[in-house]
């Protein structure tokens, strides 16, 4: 009876997957360094919970050895890997890879907004599969066509995955803009079409009265409600294997946020020694003339004050 069971609901693998076709088995590995926020903590627990497929591991210690994340993802099964690196309790970085072989994507994460601070009214089941929405700009360059395969890889969820429901409601888009993606997720929220109730004269739609009779729905309204988690990546480099190799790719137009501070500090400094050389060239003018402050004639100075007797 469980084989006939199985053979009339459809949920026999063997017929879903003729003899000879490969299974898309993908398990994501998701981690973090050491020093990341509260923030980028809710991040990585929206992440897991929008990914059935992935498993959380426990904060990676080195920031310089990171090959050592490949031995991970062997151990724990898993071909993919998304690891977020953190910088100094502010910067956050994400390294998408695809062990052994690679390639490997490094991109810093900025404009991060979560579940909870969004508060969204929309909401998706656990364990659905999302449909993932690229934008046409990822077509148009070799390194978005290389990070849009990397998104589908690990943002996909098989079909046949642990933890995996029969529910695709909710749908994950991937925007190019001024050379950083853009990352949304929404929800599909579907709702009946109101339509007025018949006034004596107007014409009854036989059929619509038969489907309500029957049970089957009409009309829908399909639209889109944002639920988070919301952030914006900028690409920095990719190297051919998996945390290591050569470089294929780089951002020349990538200025790091330490660069940033840096130049901000410098030129607030700019302006202080701007500032101070001008009050010195007007008393030593001031001086030069033998006038005093207020503009009036130089008065002898006290011979008891701080200048004459610490001088």
């Amino acid at each position: 009876m469980a084989s006939v069971y199985k053979q009339i609901s459809g949920n026999d693998r063997a017929e879903e997957k003729p003899t000879g076709e490969k299974r898309n088995k993908q398990r994501v590995l998701i981690l973090s360094s050491r020093g990341v926020t509260f923030r980028h903590r809710h991040l990585l627990q929206d992440l897991y919970s929008l990914m059935p497929h992935s498993r959380k591991e426990a904060k990676f210690d080195s920031k310089t050895k990171l090959y050592q994340l490949n031995e991970m993802a062997e151990l724990y099964n898993c071909n993919n890997i998304l690891f977020f690196e953190a910088r100094k309790g502010k910067d956050l970085y994400c390294w998408m890879s695809k062990p052994p072989n690679g390639p490997t994507v490094k991109m810093h994460l900025q404009n991060l907004h979560t579940m909870e601070e969004l508060n969204f009214i929309g909401n998706c089941l656990k364990g659905s599969r999302p449909i993932l929405s690229f934008d046409a700009g990822f077509e148009k360059q070799a390194h978005l066509r290389v990070i849009k395969e990397l998104f589908t890889q690990i943002f996909g969820v098989p079909k046949n995955s642990r933890k995996t429901k029969p529910f695709v409601d909710h749908v994950m888009g991937f925007t190019v803009a001024d050379g950083k993606i853009w990352v949304r997720v929404y929800q599909i929220n579907e709702s009946e079409t109101s339509k007025k109730k018949p006034v004596d004269g107007d014409s009854v739609d036989v059929d619509e009265l038969i489907n309500k009779k029957k049970g089957k729905s009409g009309d829908f309204d399909v639209s889109l409600v944002e639920i988070g988690p919301r952030f914006v990546l900028t690409p920095i480099v990719i190297q051919e294997s998996s945390f290591g190799g050569p470089i294929i790719y780089e951002n020349k137009e990538f200025v790091s946020p330490n660069q940033v501070r840096s130049d901000l500090l410098k030129a607030k400094a700019g302006r202080f020694n701007t500032r101070t050389d001008a009050q010195r060239d007007s008393r030593n003018r001031r001086a030069e003339l033998g006038l005093t402050s207020h503009g009036g004639v130089k008065k002898a100075k006290d011979p008891l004050s701080d200048q004459v007797l610490f001088a």
